[in-house]
C-alpha cells in the first residue's frame, strides 16, 4: 500500500480519542522497510540539510541531528501535509478545552502561512543519528511563537535489531503532583505522534494544562535513527 493511501486509512476517530486520552498515539507499520533504509542512506547526503547540530557541544545529550532544508524530500513533505488536516480538529478540540484563542487552519498551506507572515521561515524536519552512548535529553521543540501542538517522530531502526536501549520517553507534568513518565518503543516504520508543548488533563475542575516533555534514553548498542517532524517552521 502506498504512502498516502496507508495514510487516508488511519481510523481517526479512534487517533483523536488516543491523544484525548494519553497525549500520543503509535501508528504502526506507515513506512516500508525499504523507504526508512533510504532515508537513513541519505544522511550524509549533505546538500539536503541546512544546520547540522552535535548534541554534546550545547549539553543536550550525545548524538546529532540534521535540519532538512526546503525544498523538502518528497515522503517528508508528504507526511507534513497529509497527517497536519488529520490532527488539526483534534489540536482545535484542545484550545478549545482550555480556553486559548488560537484556532488552526484545516490546510497546512494556511497554517505554514502563518509561520511564514511570523518570519519563521526554516525548515524543521531534522533527521536524528545516535550511536552507543547516546541520548538525547528532556526538552520541547518550540521554535516560535507560531506553533502547532503536536508533532511526530518516525522510527528509522528496528529496536533490538538495530539498536539496544535508546527508549523513547515521555514526561507529564501533573499539577500538584510529581511528574509521570512513559517510555516508549516503536518499531521501524511506526510513527509516534506526540504532544509538541502541553495537553488537556480534566481535572475536578474543569481542563488544565499539563506540560509534556521527550527525550531518549541511552543507546547501549548500535545505532539508532529517527526522523523528526515538526509542524511549525523555525525563525533560526
Amino acid at each position: 500500500m502506498e504512502l498516502l493511501q496507508k495514510i487516508g486509512s488511519i481510523e481517526k476517530d479512534a487517533l483523536a480519542e488516543t491523544m484525548h486520552q494519553k497525549g500520543y498515539a503509535i501508528l504502526n507499520e506507515i513506512l516500508t522497510n525499504e523507504q526508512c533504509d533510504e532515508l537513513i542512506k541519505n544522511y550524509d547526503q549533505s546538500e539536503l540539510y541546512r544546520k547540522t547540530v552535535v548534541m554534546e557541544r550545547y549539553r543536550f545529550g550525545l548524538g546529532a541531528y540534521k535540519y532538512f532544508n526546503y525544498p523538502l524530500p518528497s515522503i517528508i513533505n508528504n507526511l507534513r501535509t497529509s497527517i497536519y488536516p488529520i490532527l488539526a480538529p483534534i489540536a482545535n478540540t484542545w484550545m478549545r478545552a482550555l480556553n486559548i484563542e488560537i484556532s488552526y487552519p484545516t490546510g497546512y498551506d494556511e497554517f505554514l502561512k502563518l509561520c511564514h507572515d511570523n518570519a519563521q521561515t526554516k525548515a524543521t524536519p531534522l533527521i536524528l543519528k545516535y550511536g552507543k552512548g547516546g541520548f538525547n535529553t528532556l526538552h520541547q521543540d518550540l521554535y516560535g511563537d507560531i506553533y502547532f501542538p503536536m508533532q511526530m517522530v518516525i522510527f528509522l531502526s528496528d529496536p533490538e535489531i538495530d539498536y539496544n536501549g535508546g527508549e523513547f520517553v515521555l514526561t507529564q507534568q501533573n499539577v500538584r503532583a510529581q511528574s509521570k513518565a512513559i517510555v516508549l518503543k516503536p518499531k521501524k516504520g511506526d510513527i509516534l505522534i506526540l504532544t509538541t508543548n502541553f495537553r488537556p488533563v480534566k481535572g475536578s475542575k474543569g481542563y488544565y494544562r499539563a506540560s509534556m516533555k521527550h527525550g531518549v534514553s541511552e543507546v547501549h548498542s548500535g545505532e539508532r535513527y529517527t526522523l523528526g517532524i515538526i509542524f511549525h517552521d523555525a525563525l533560526t
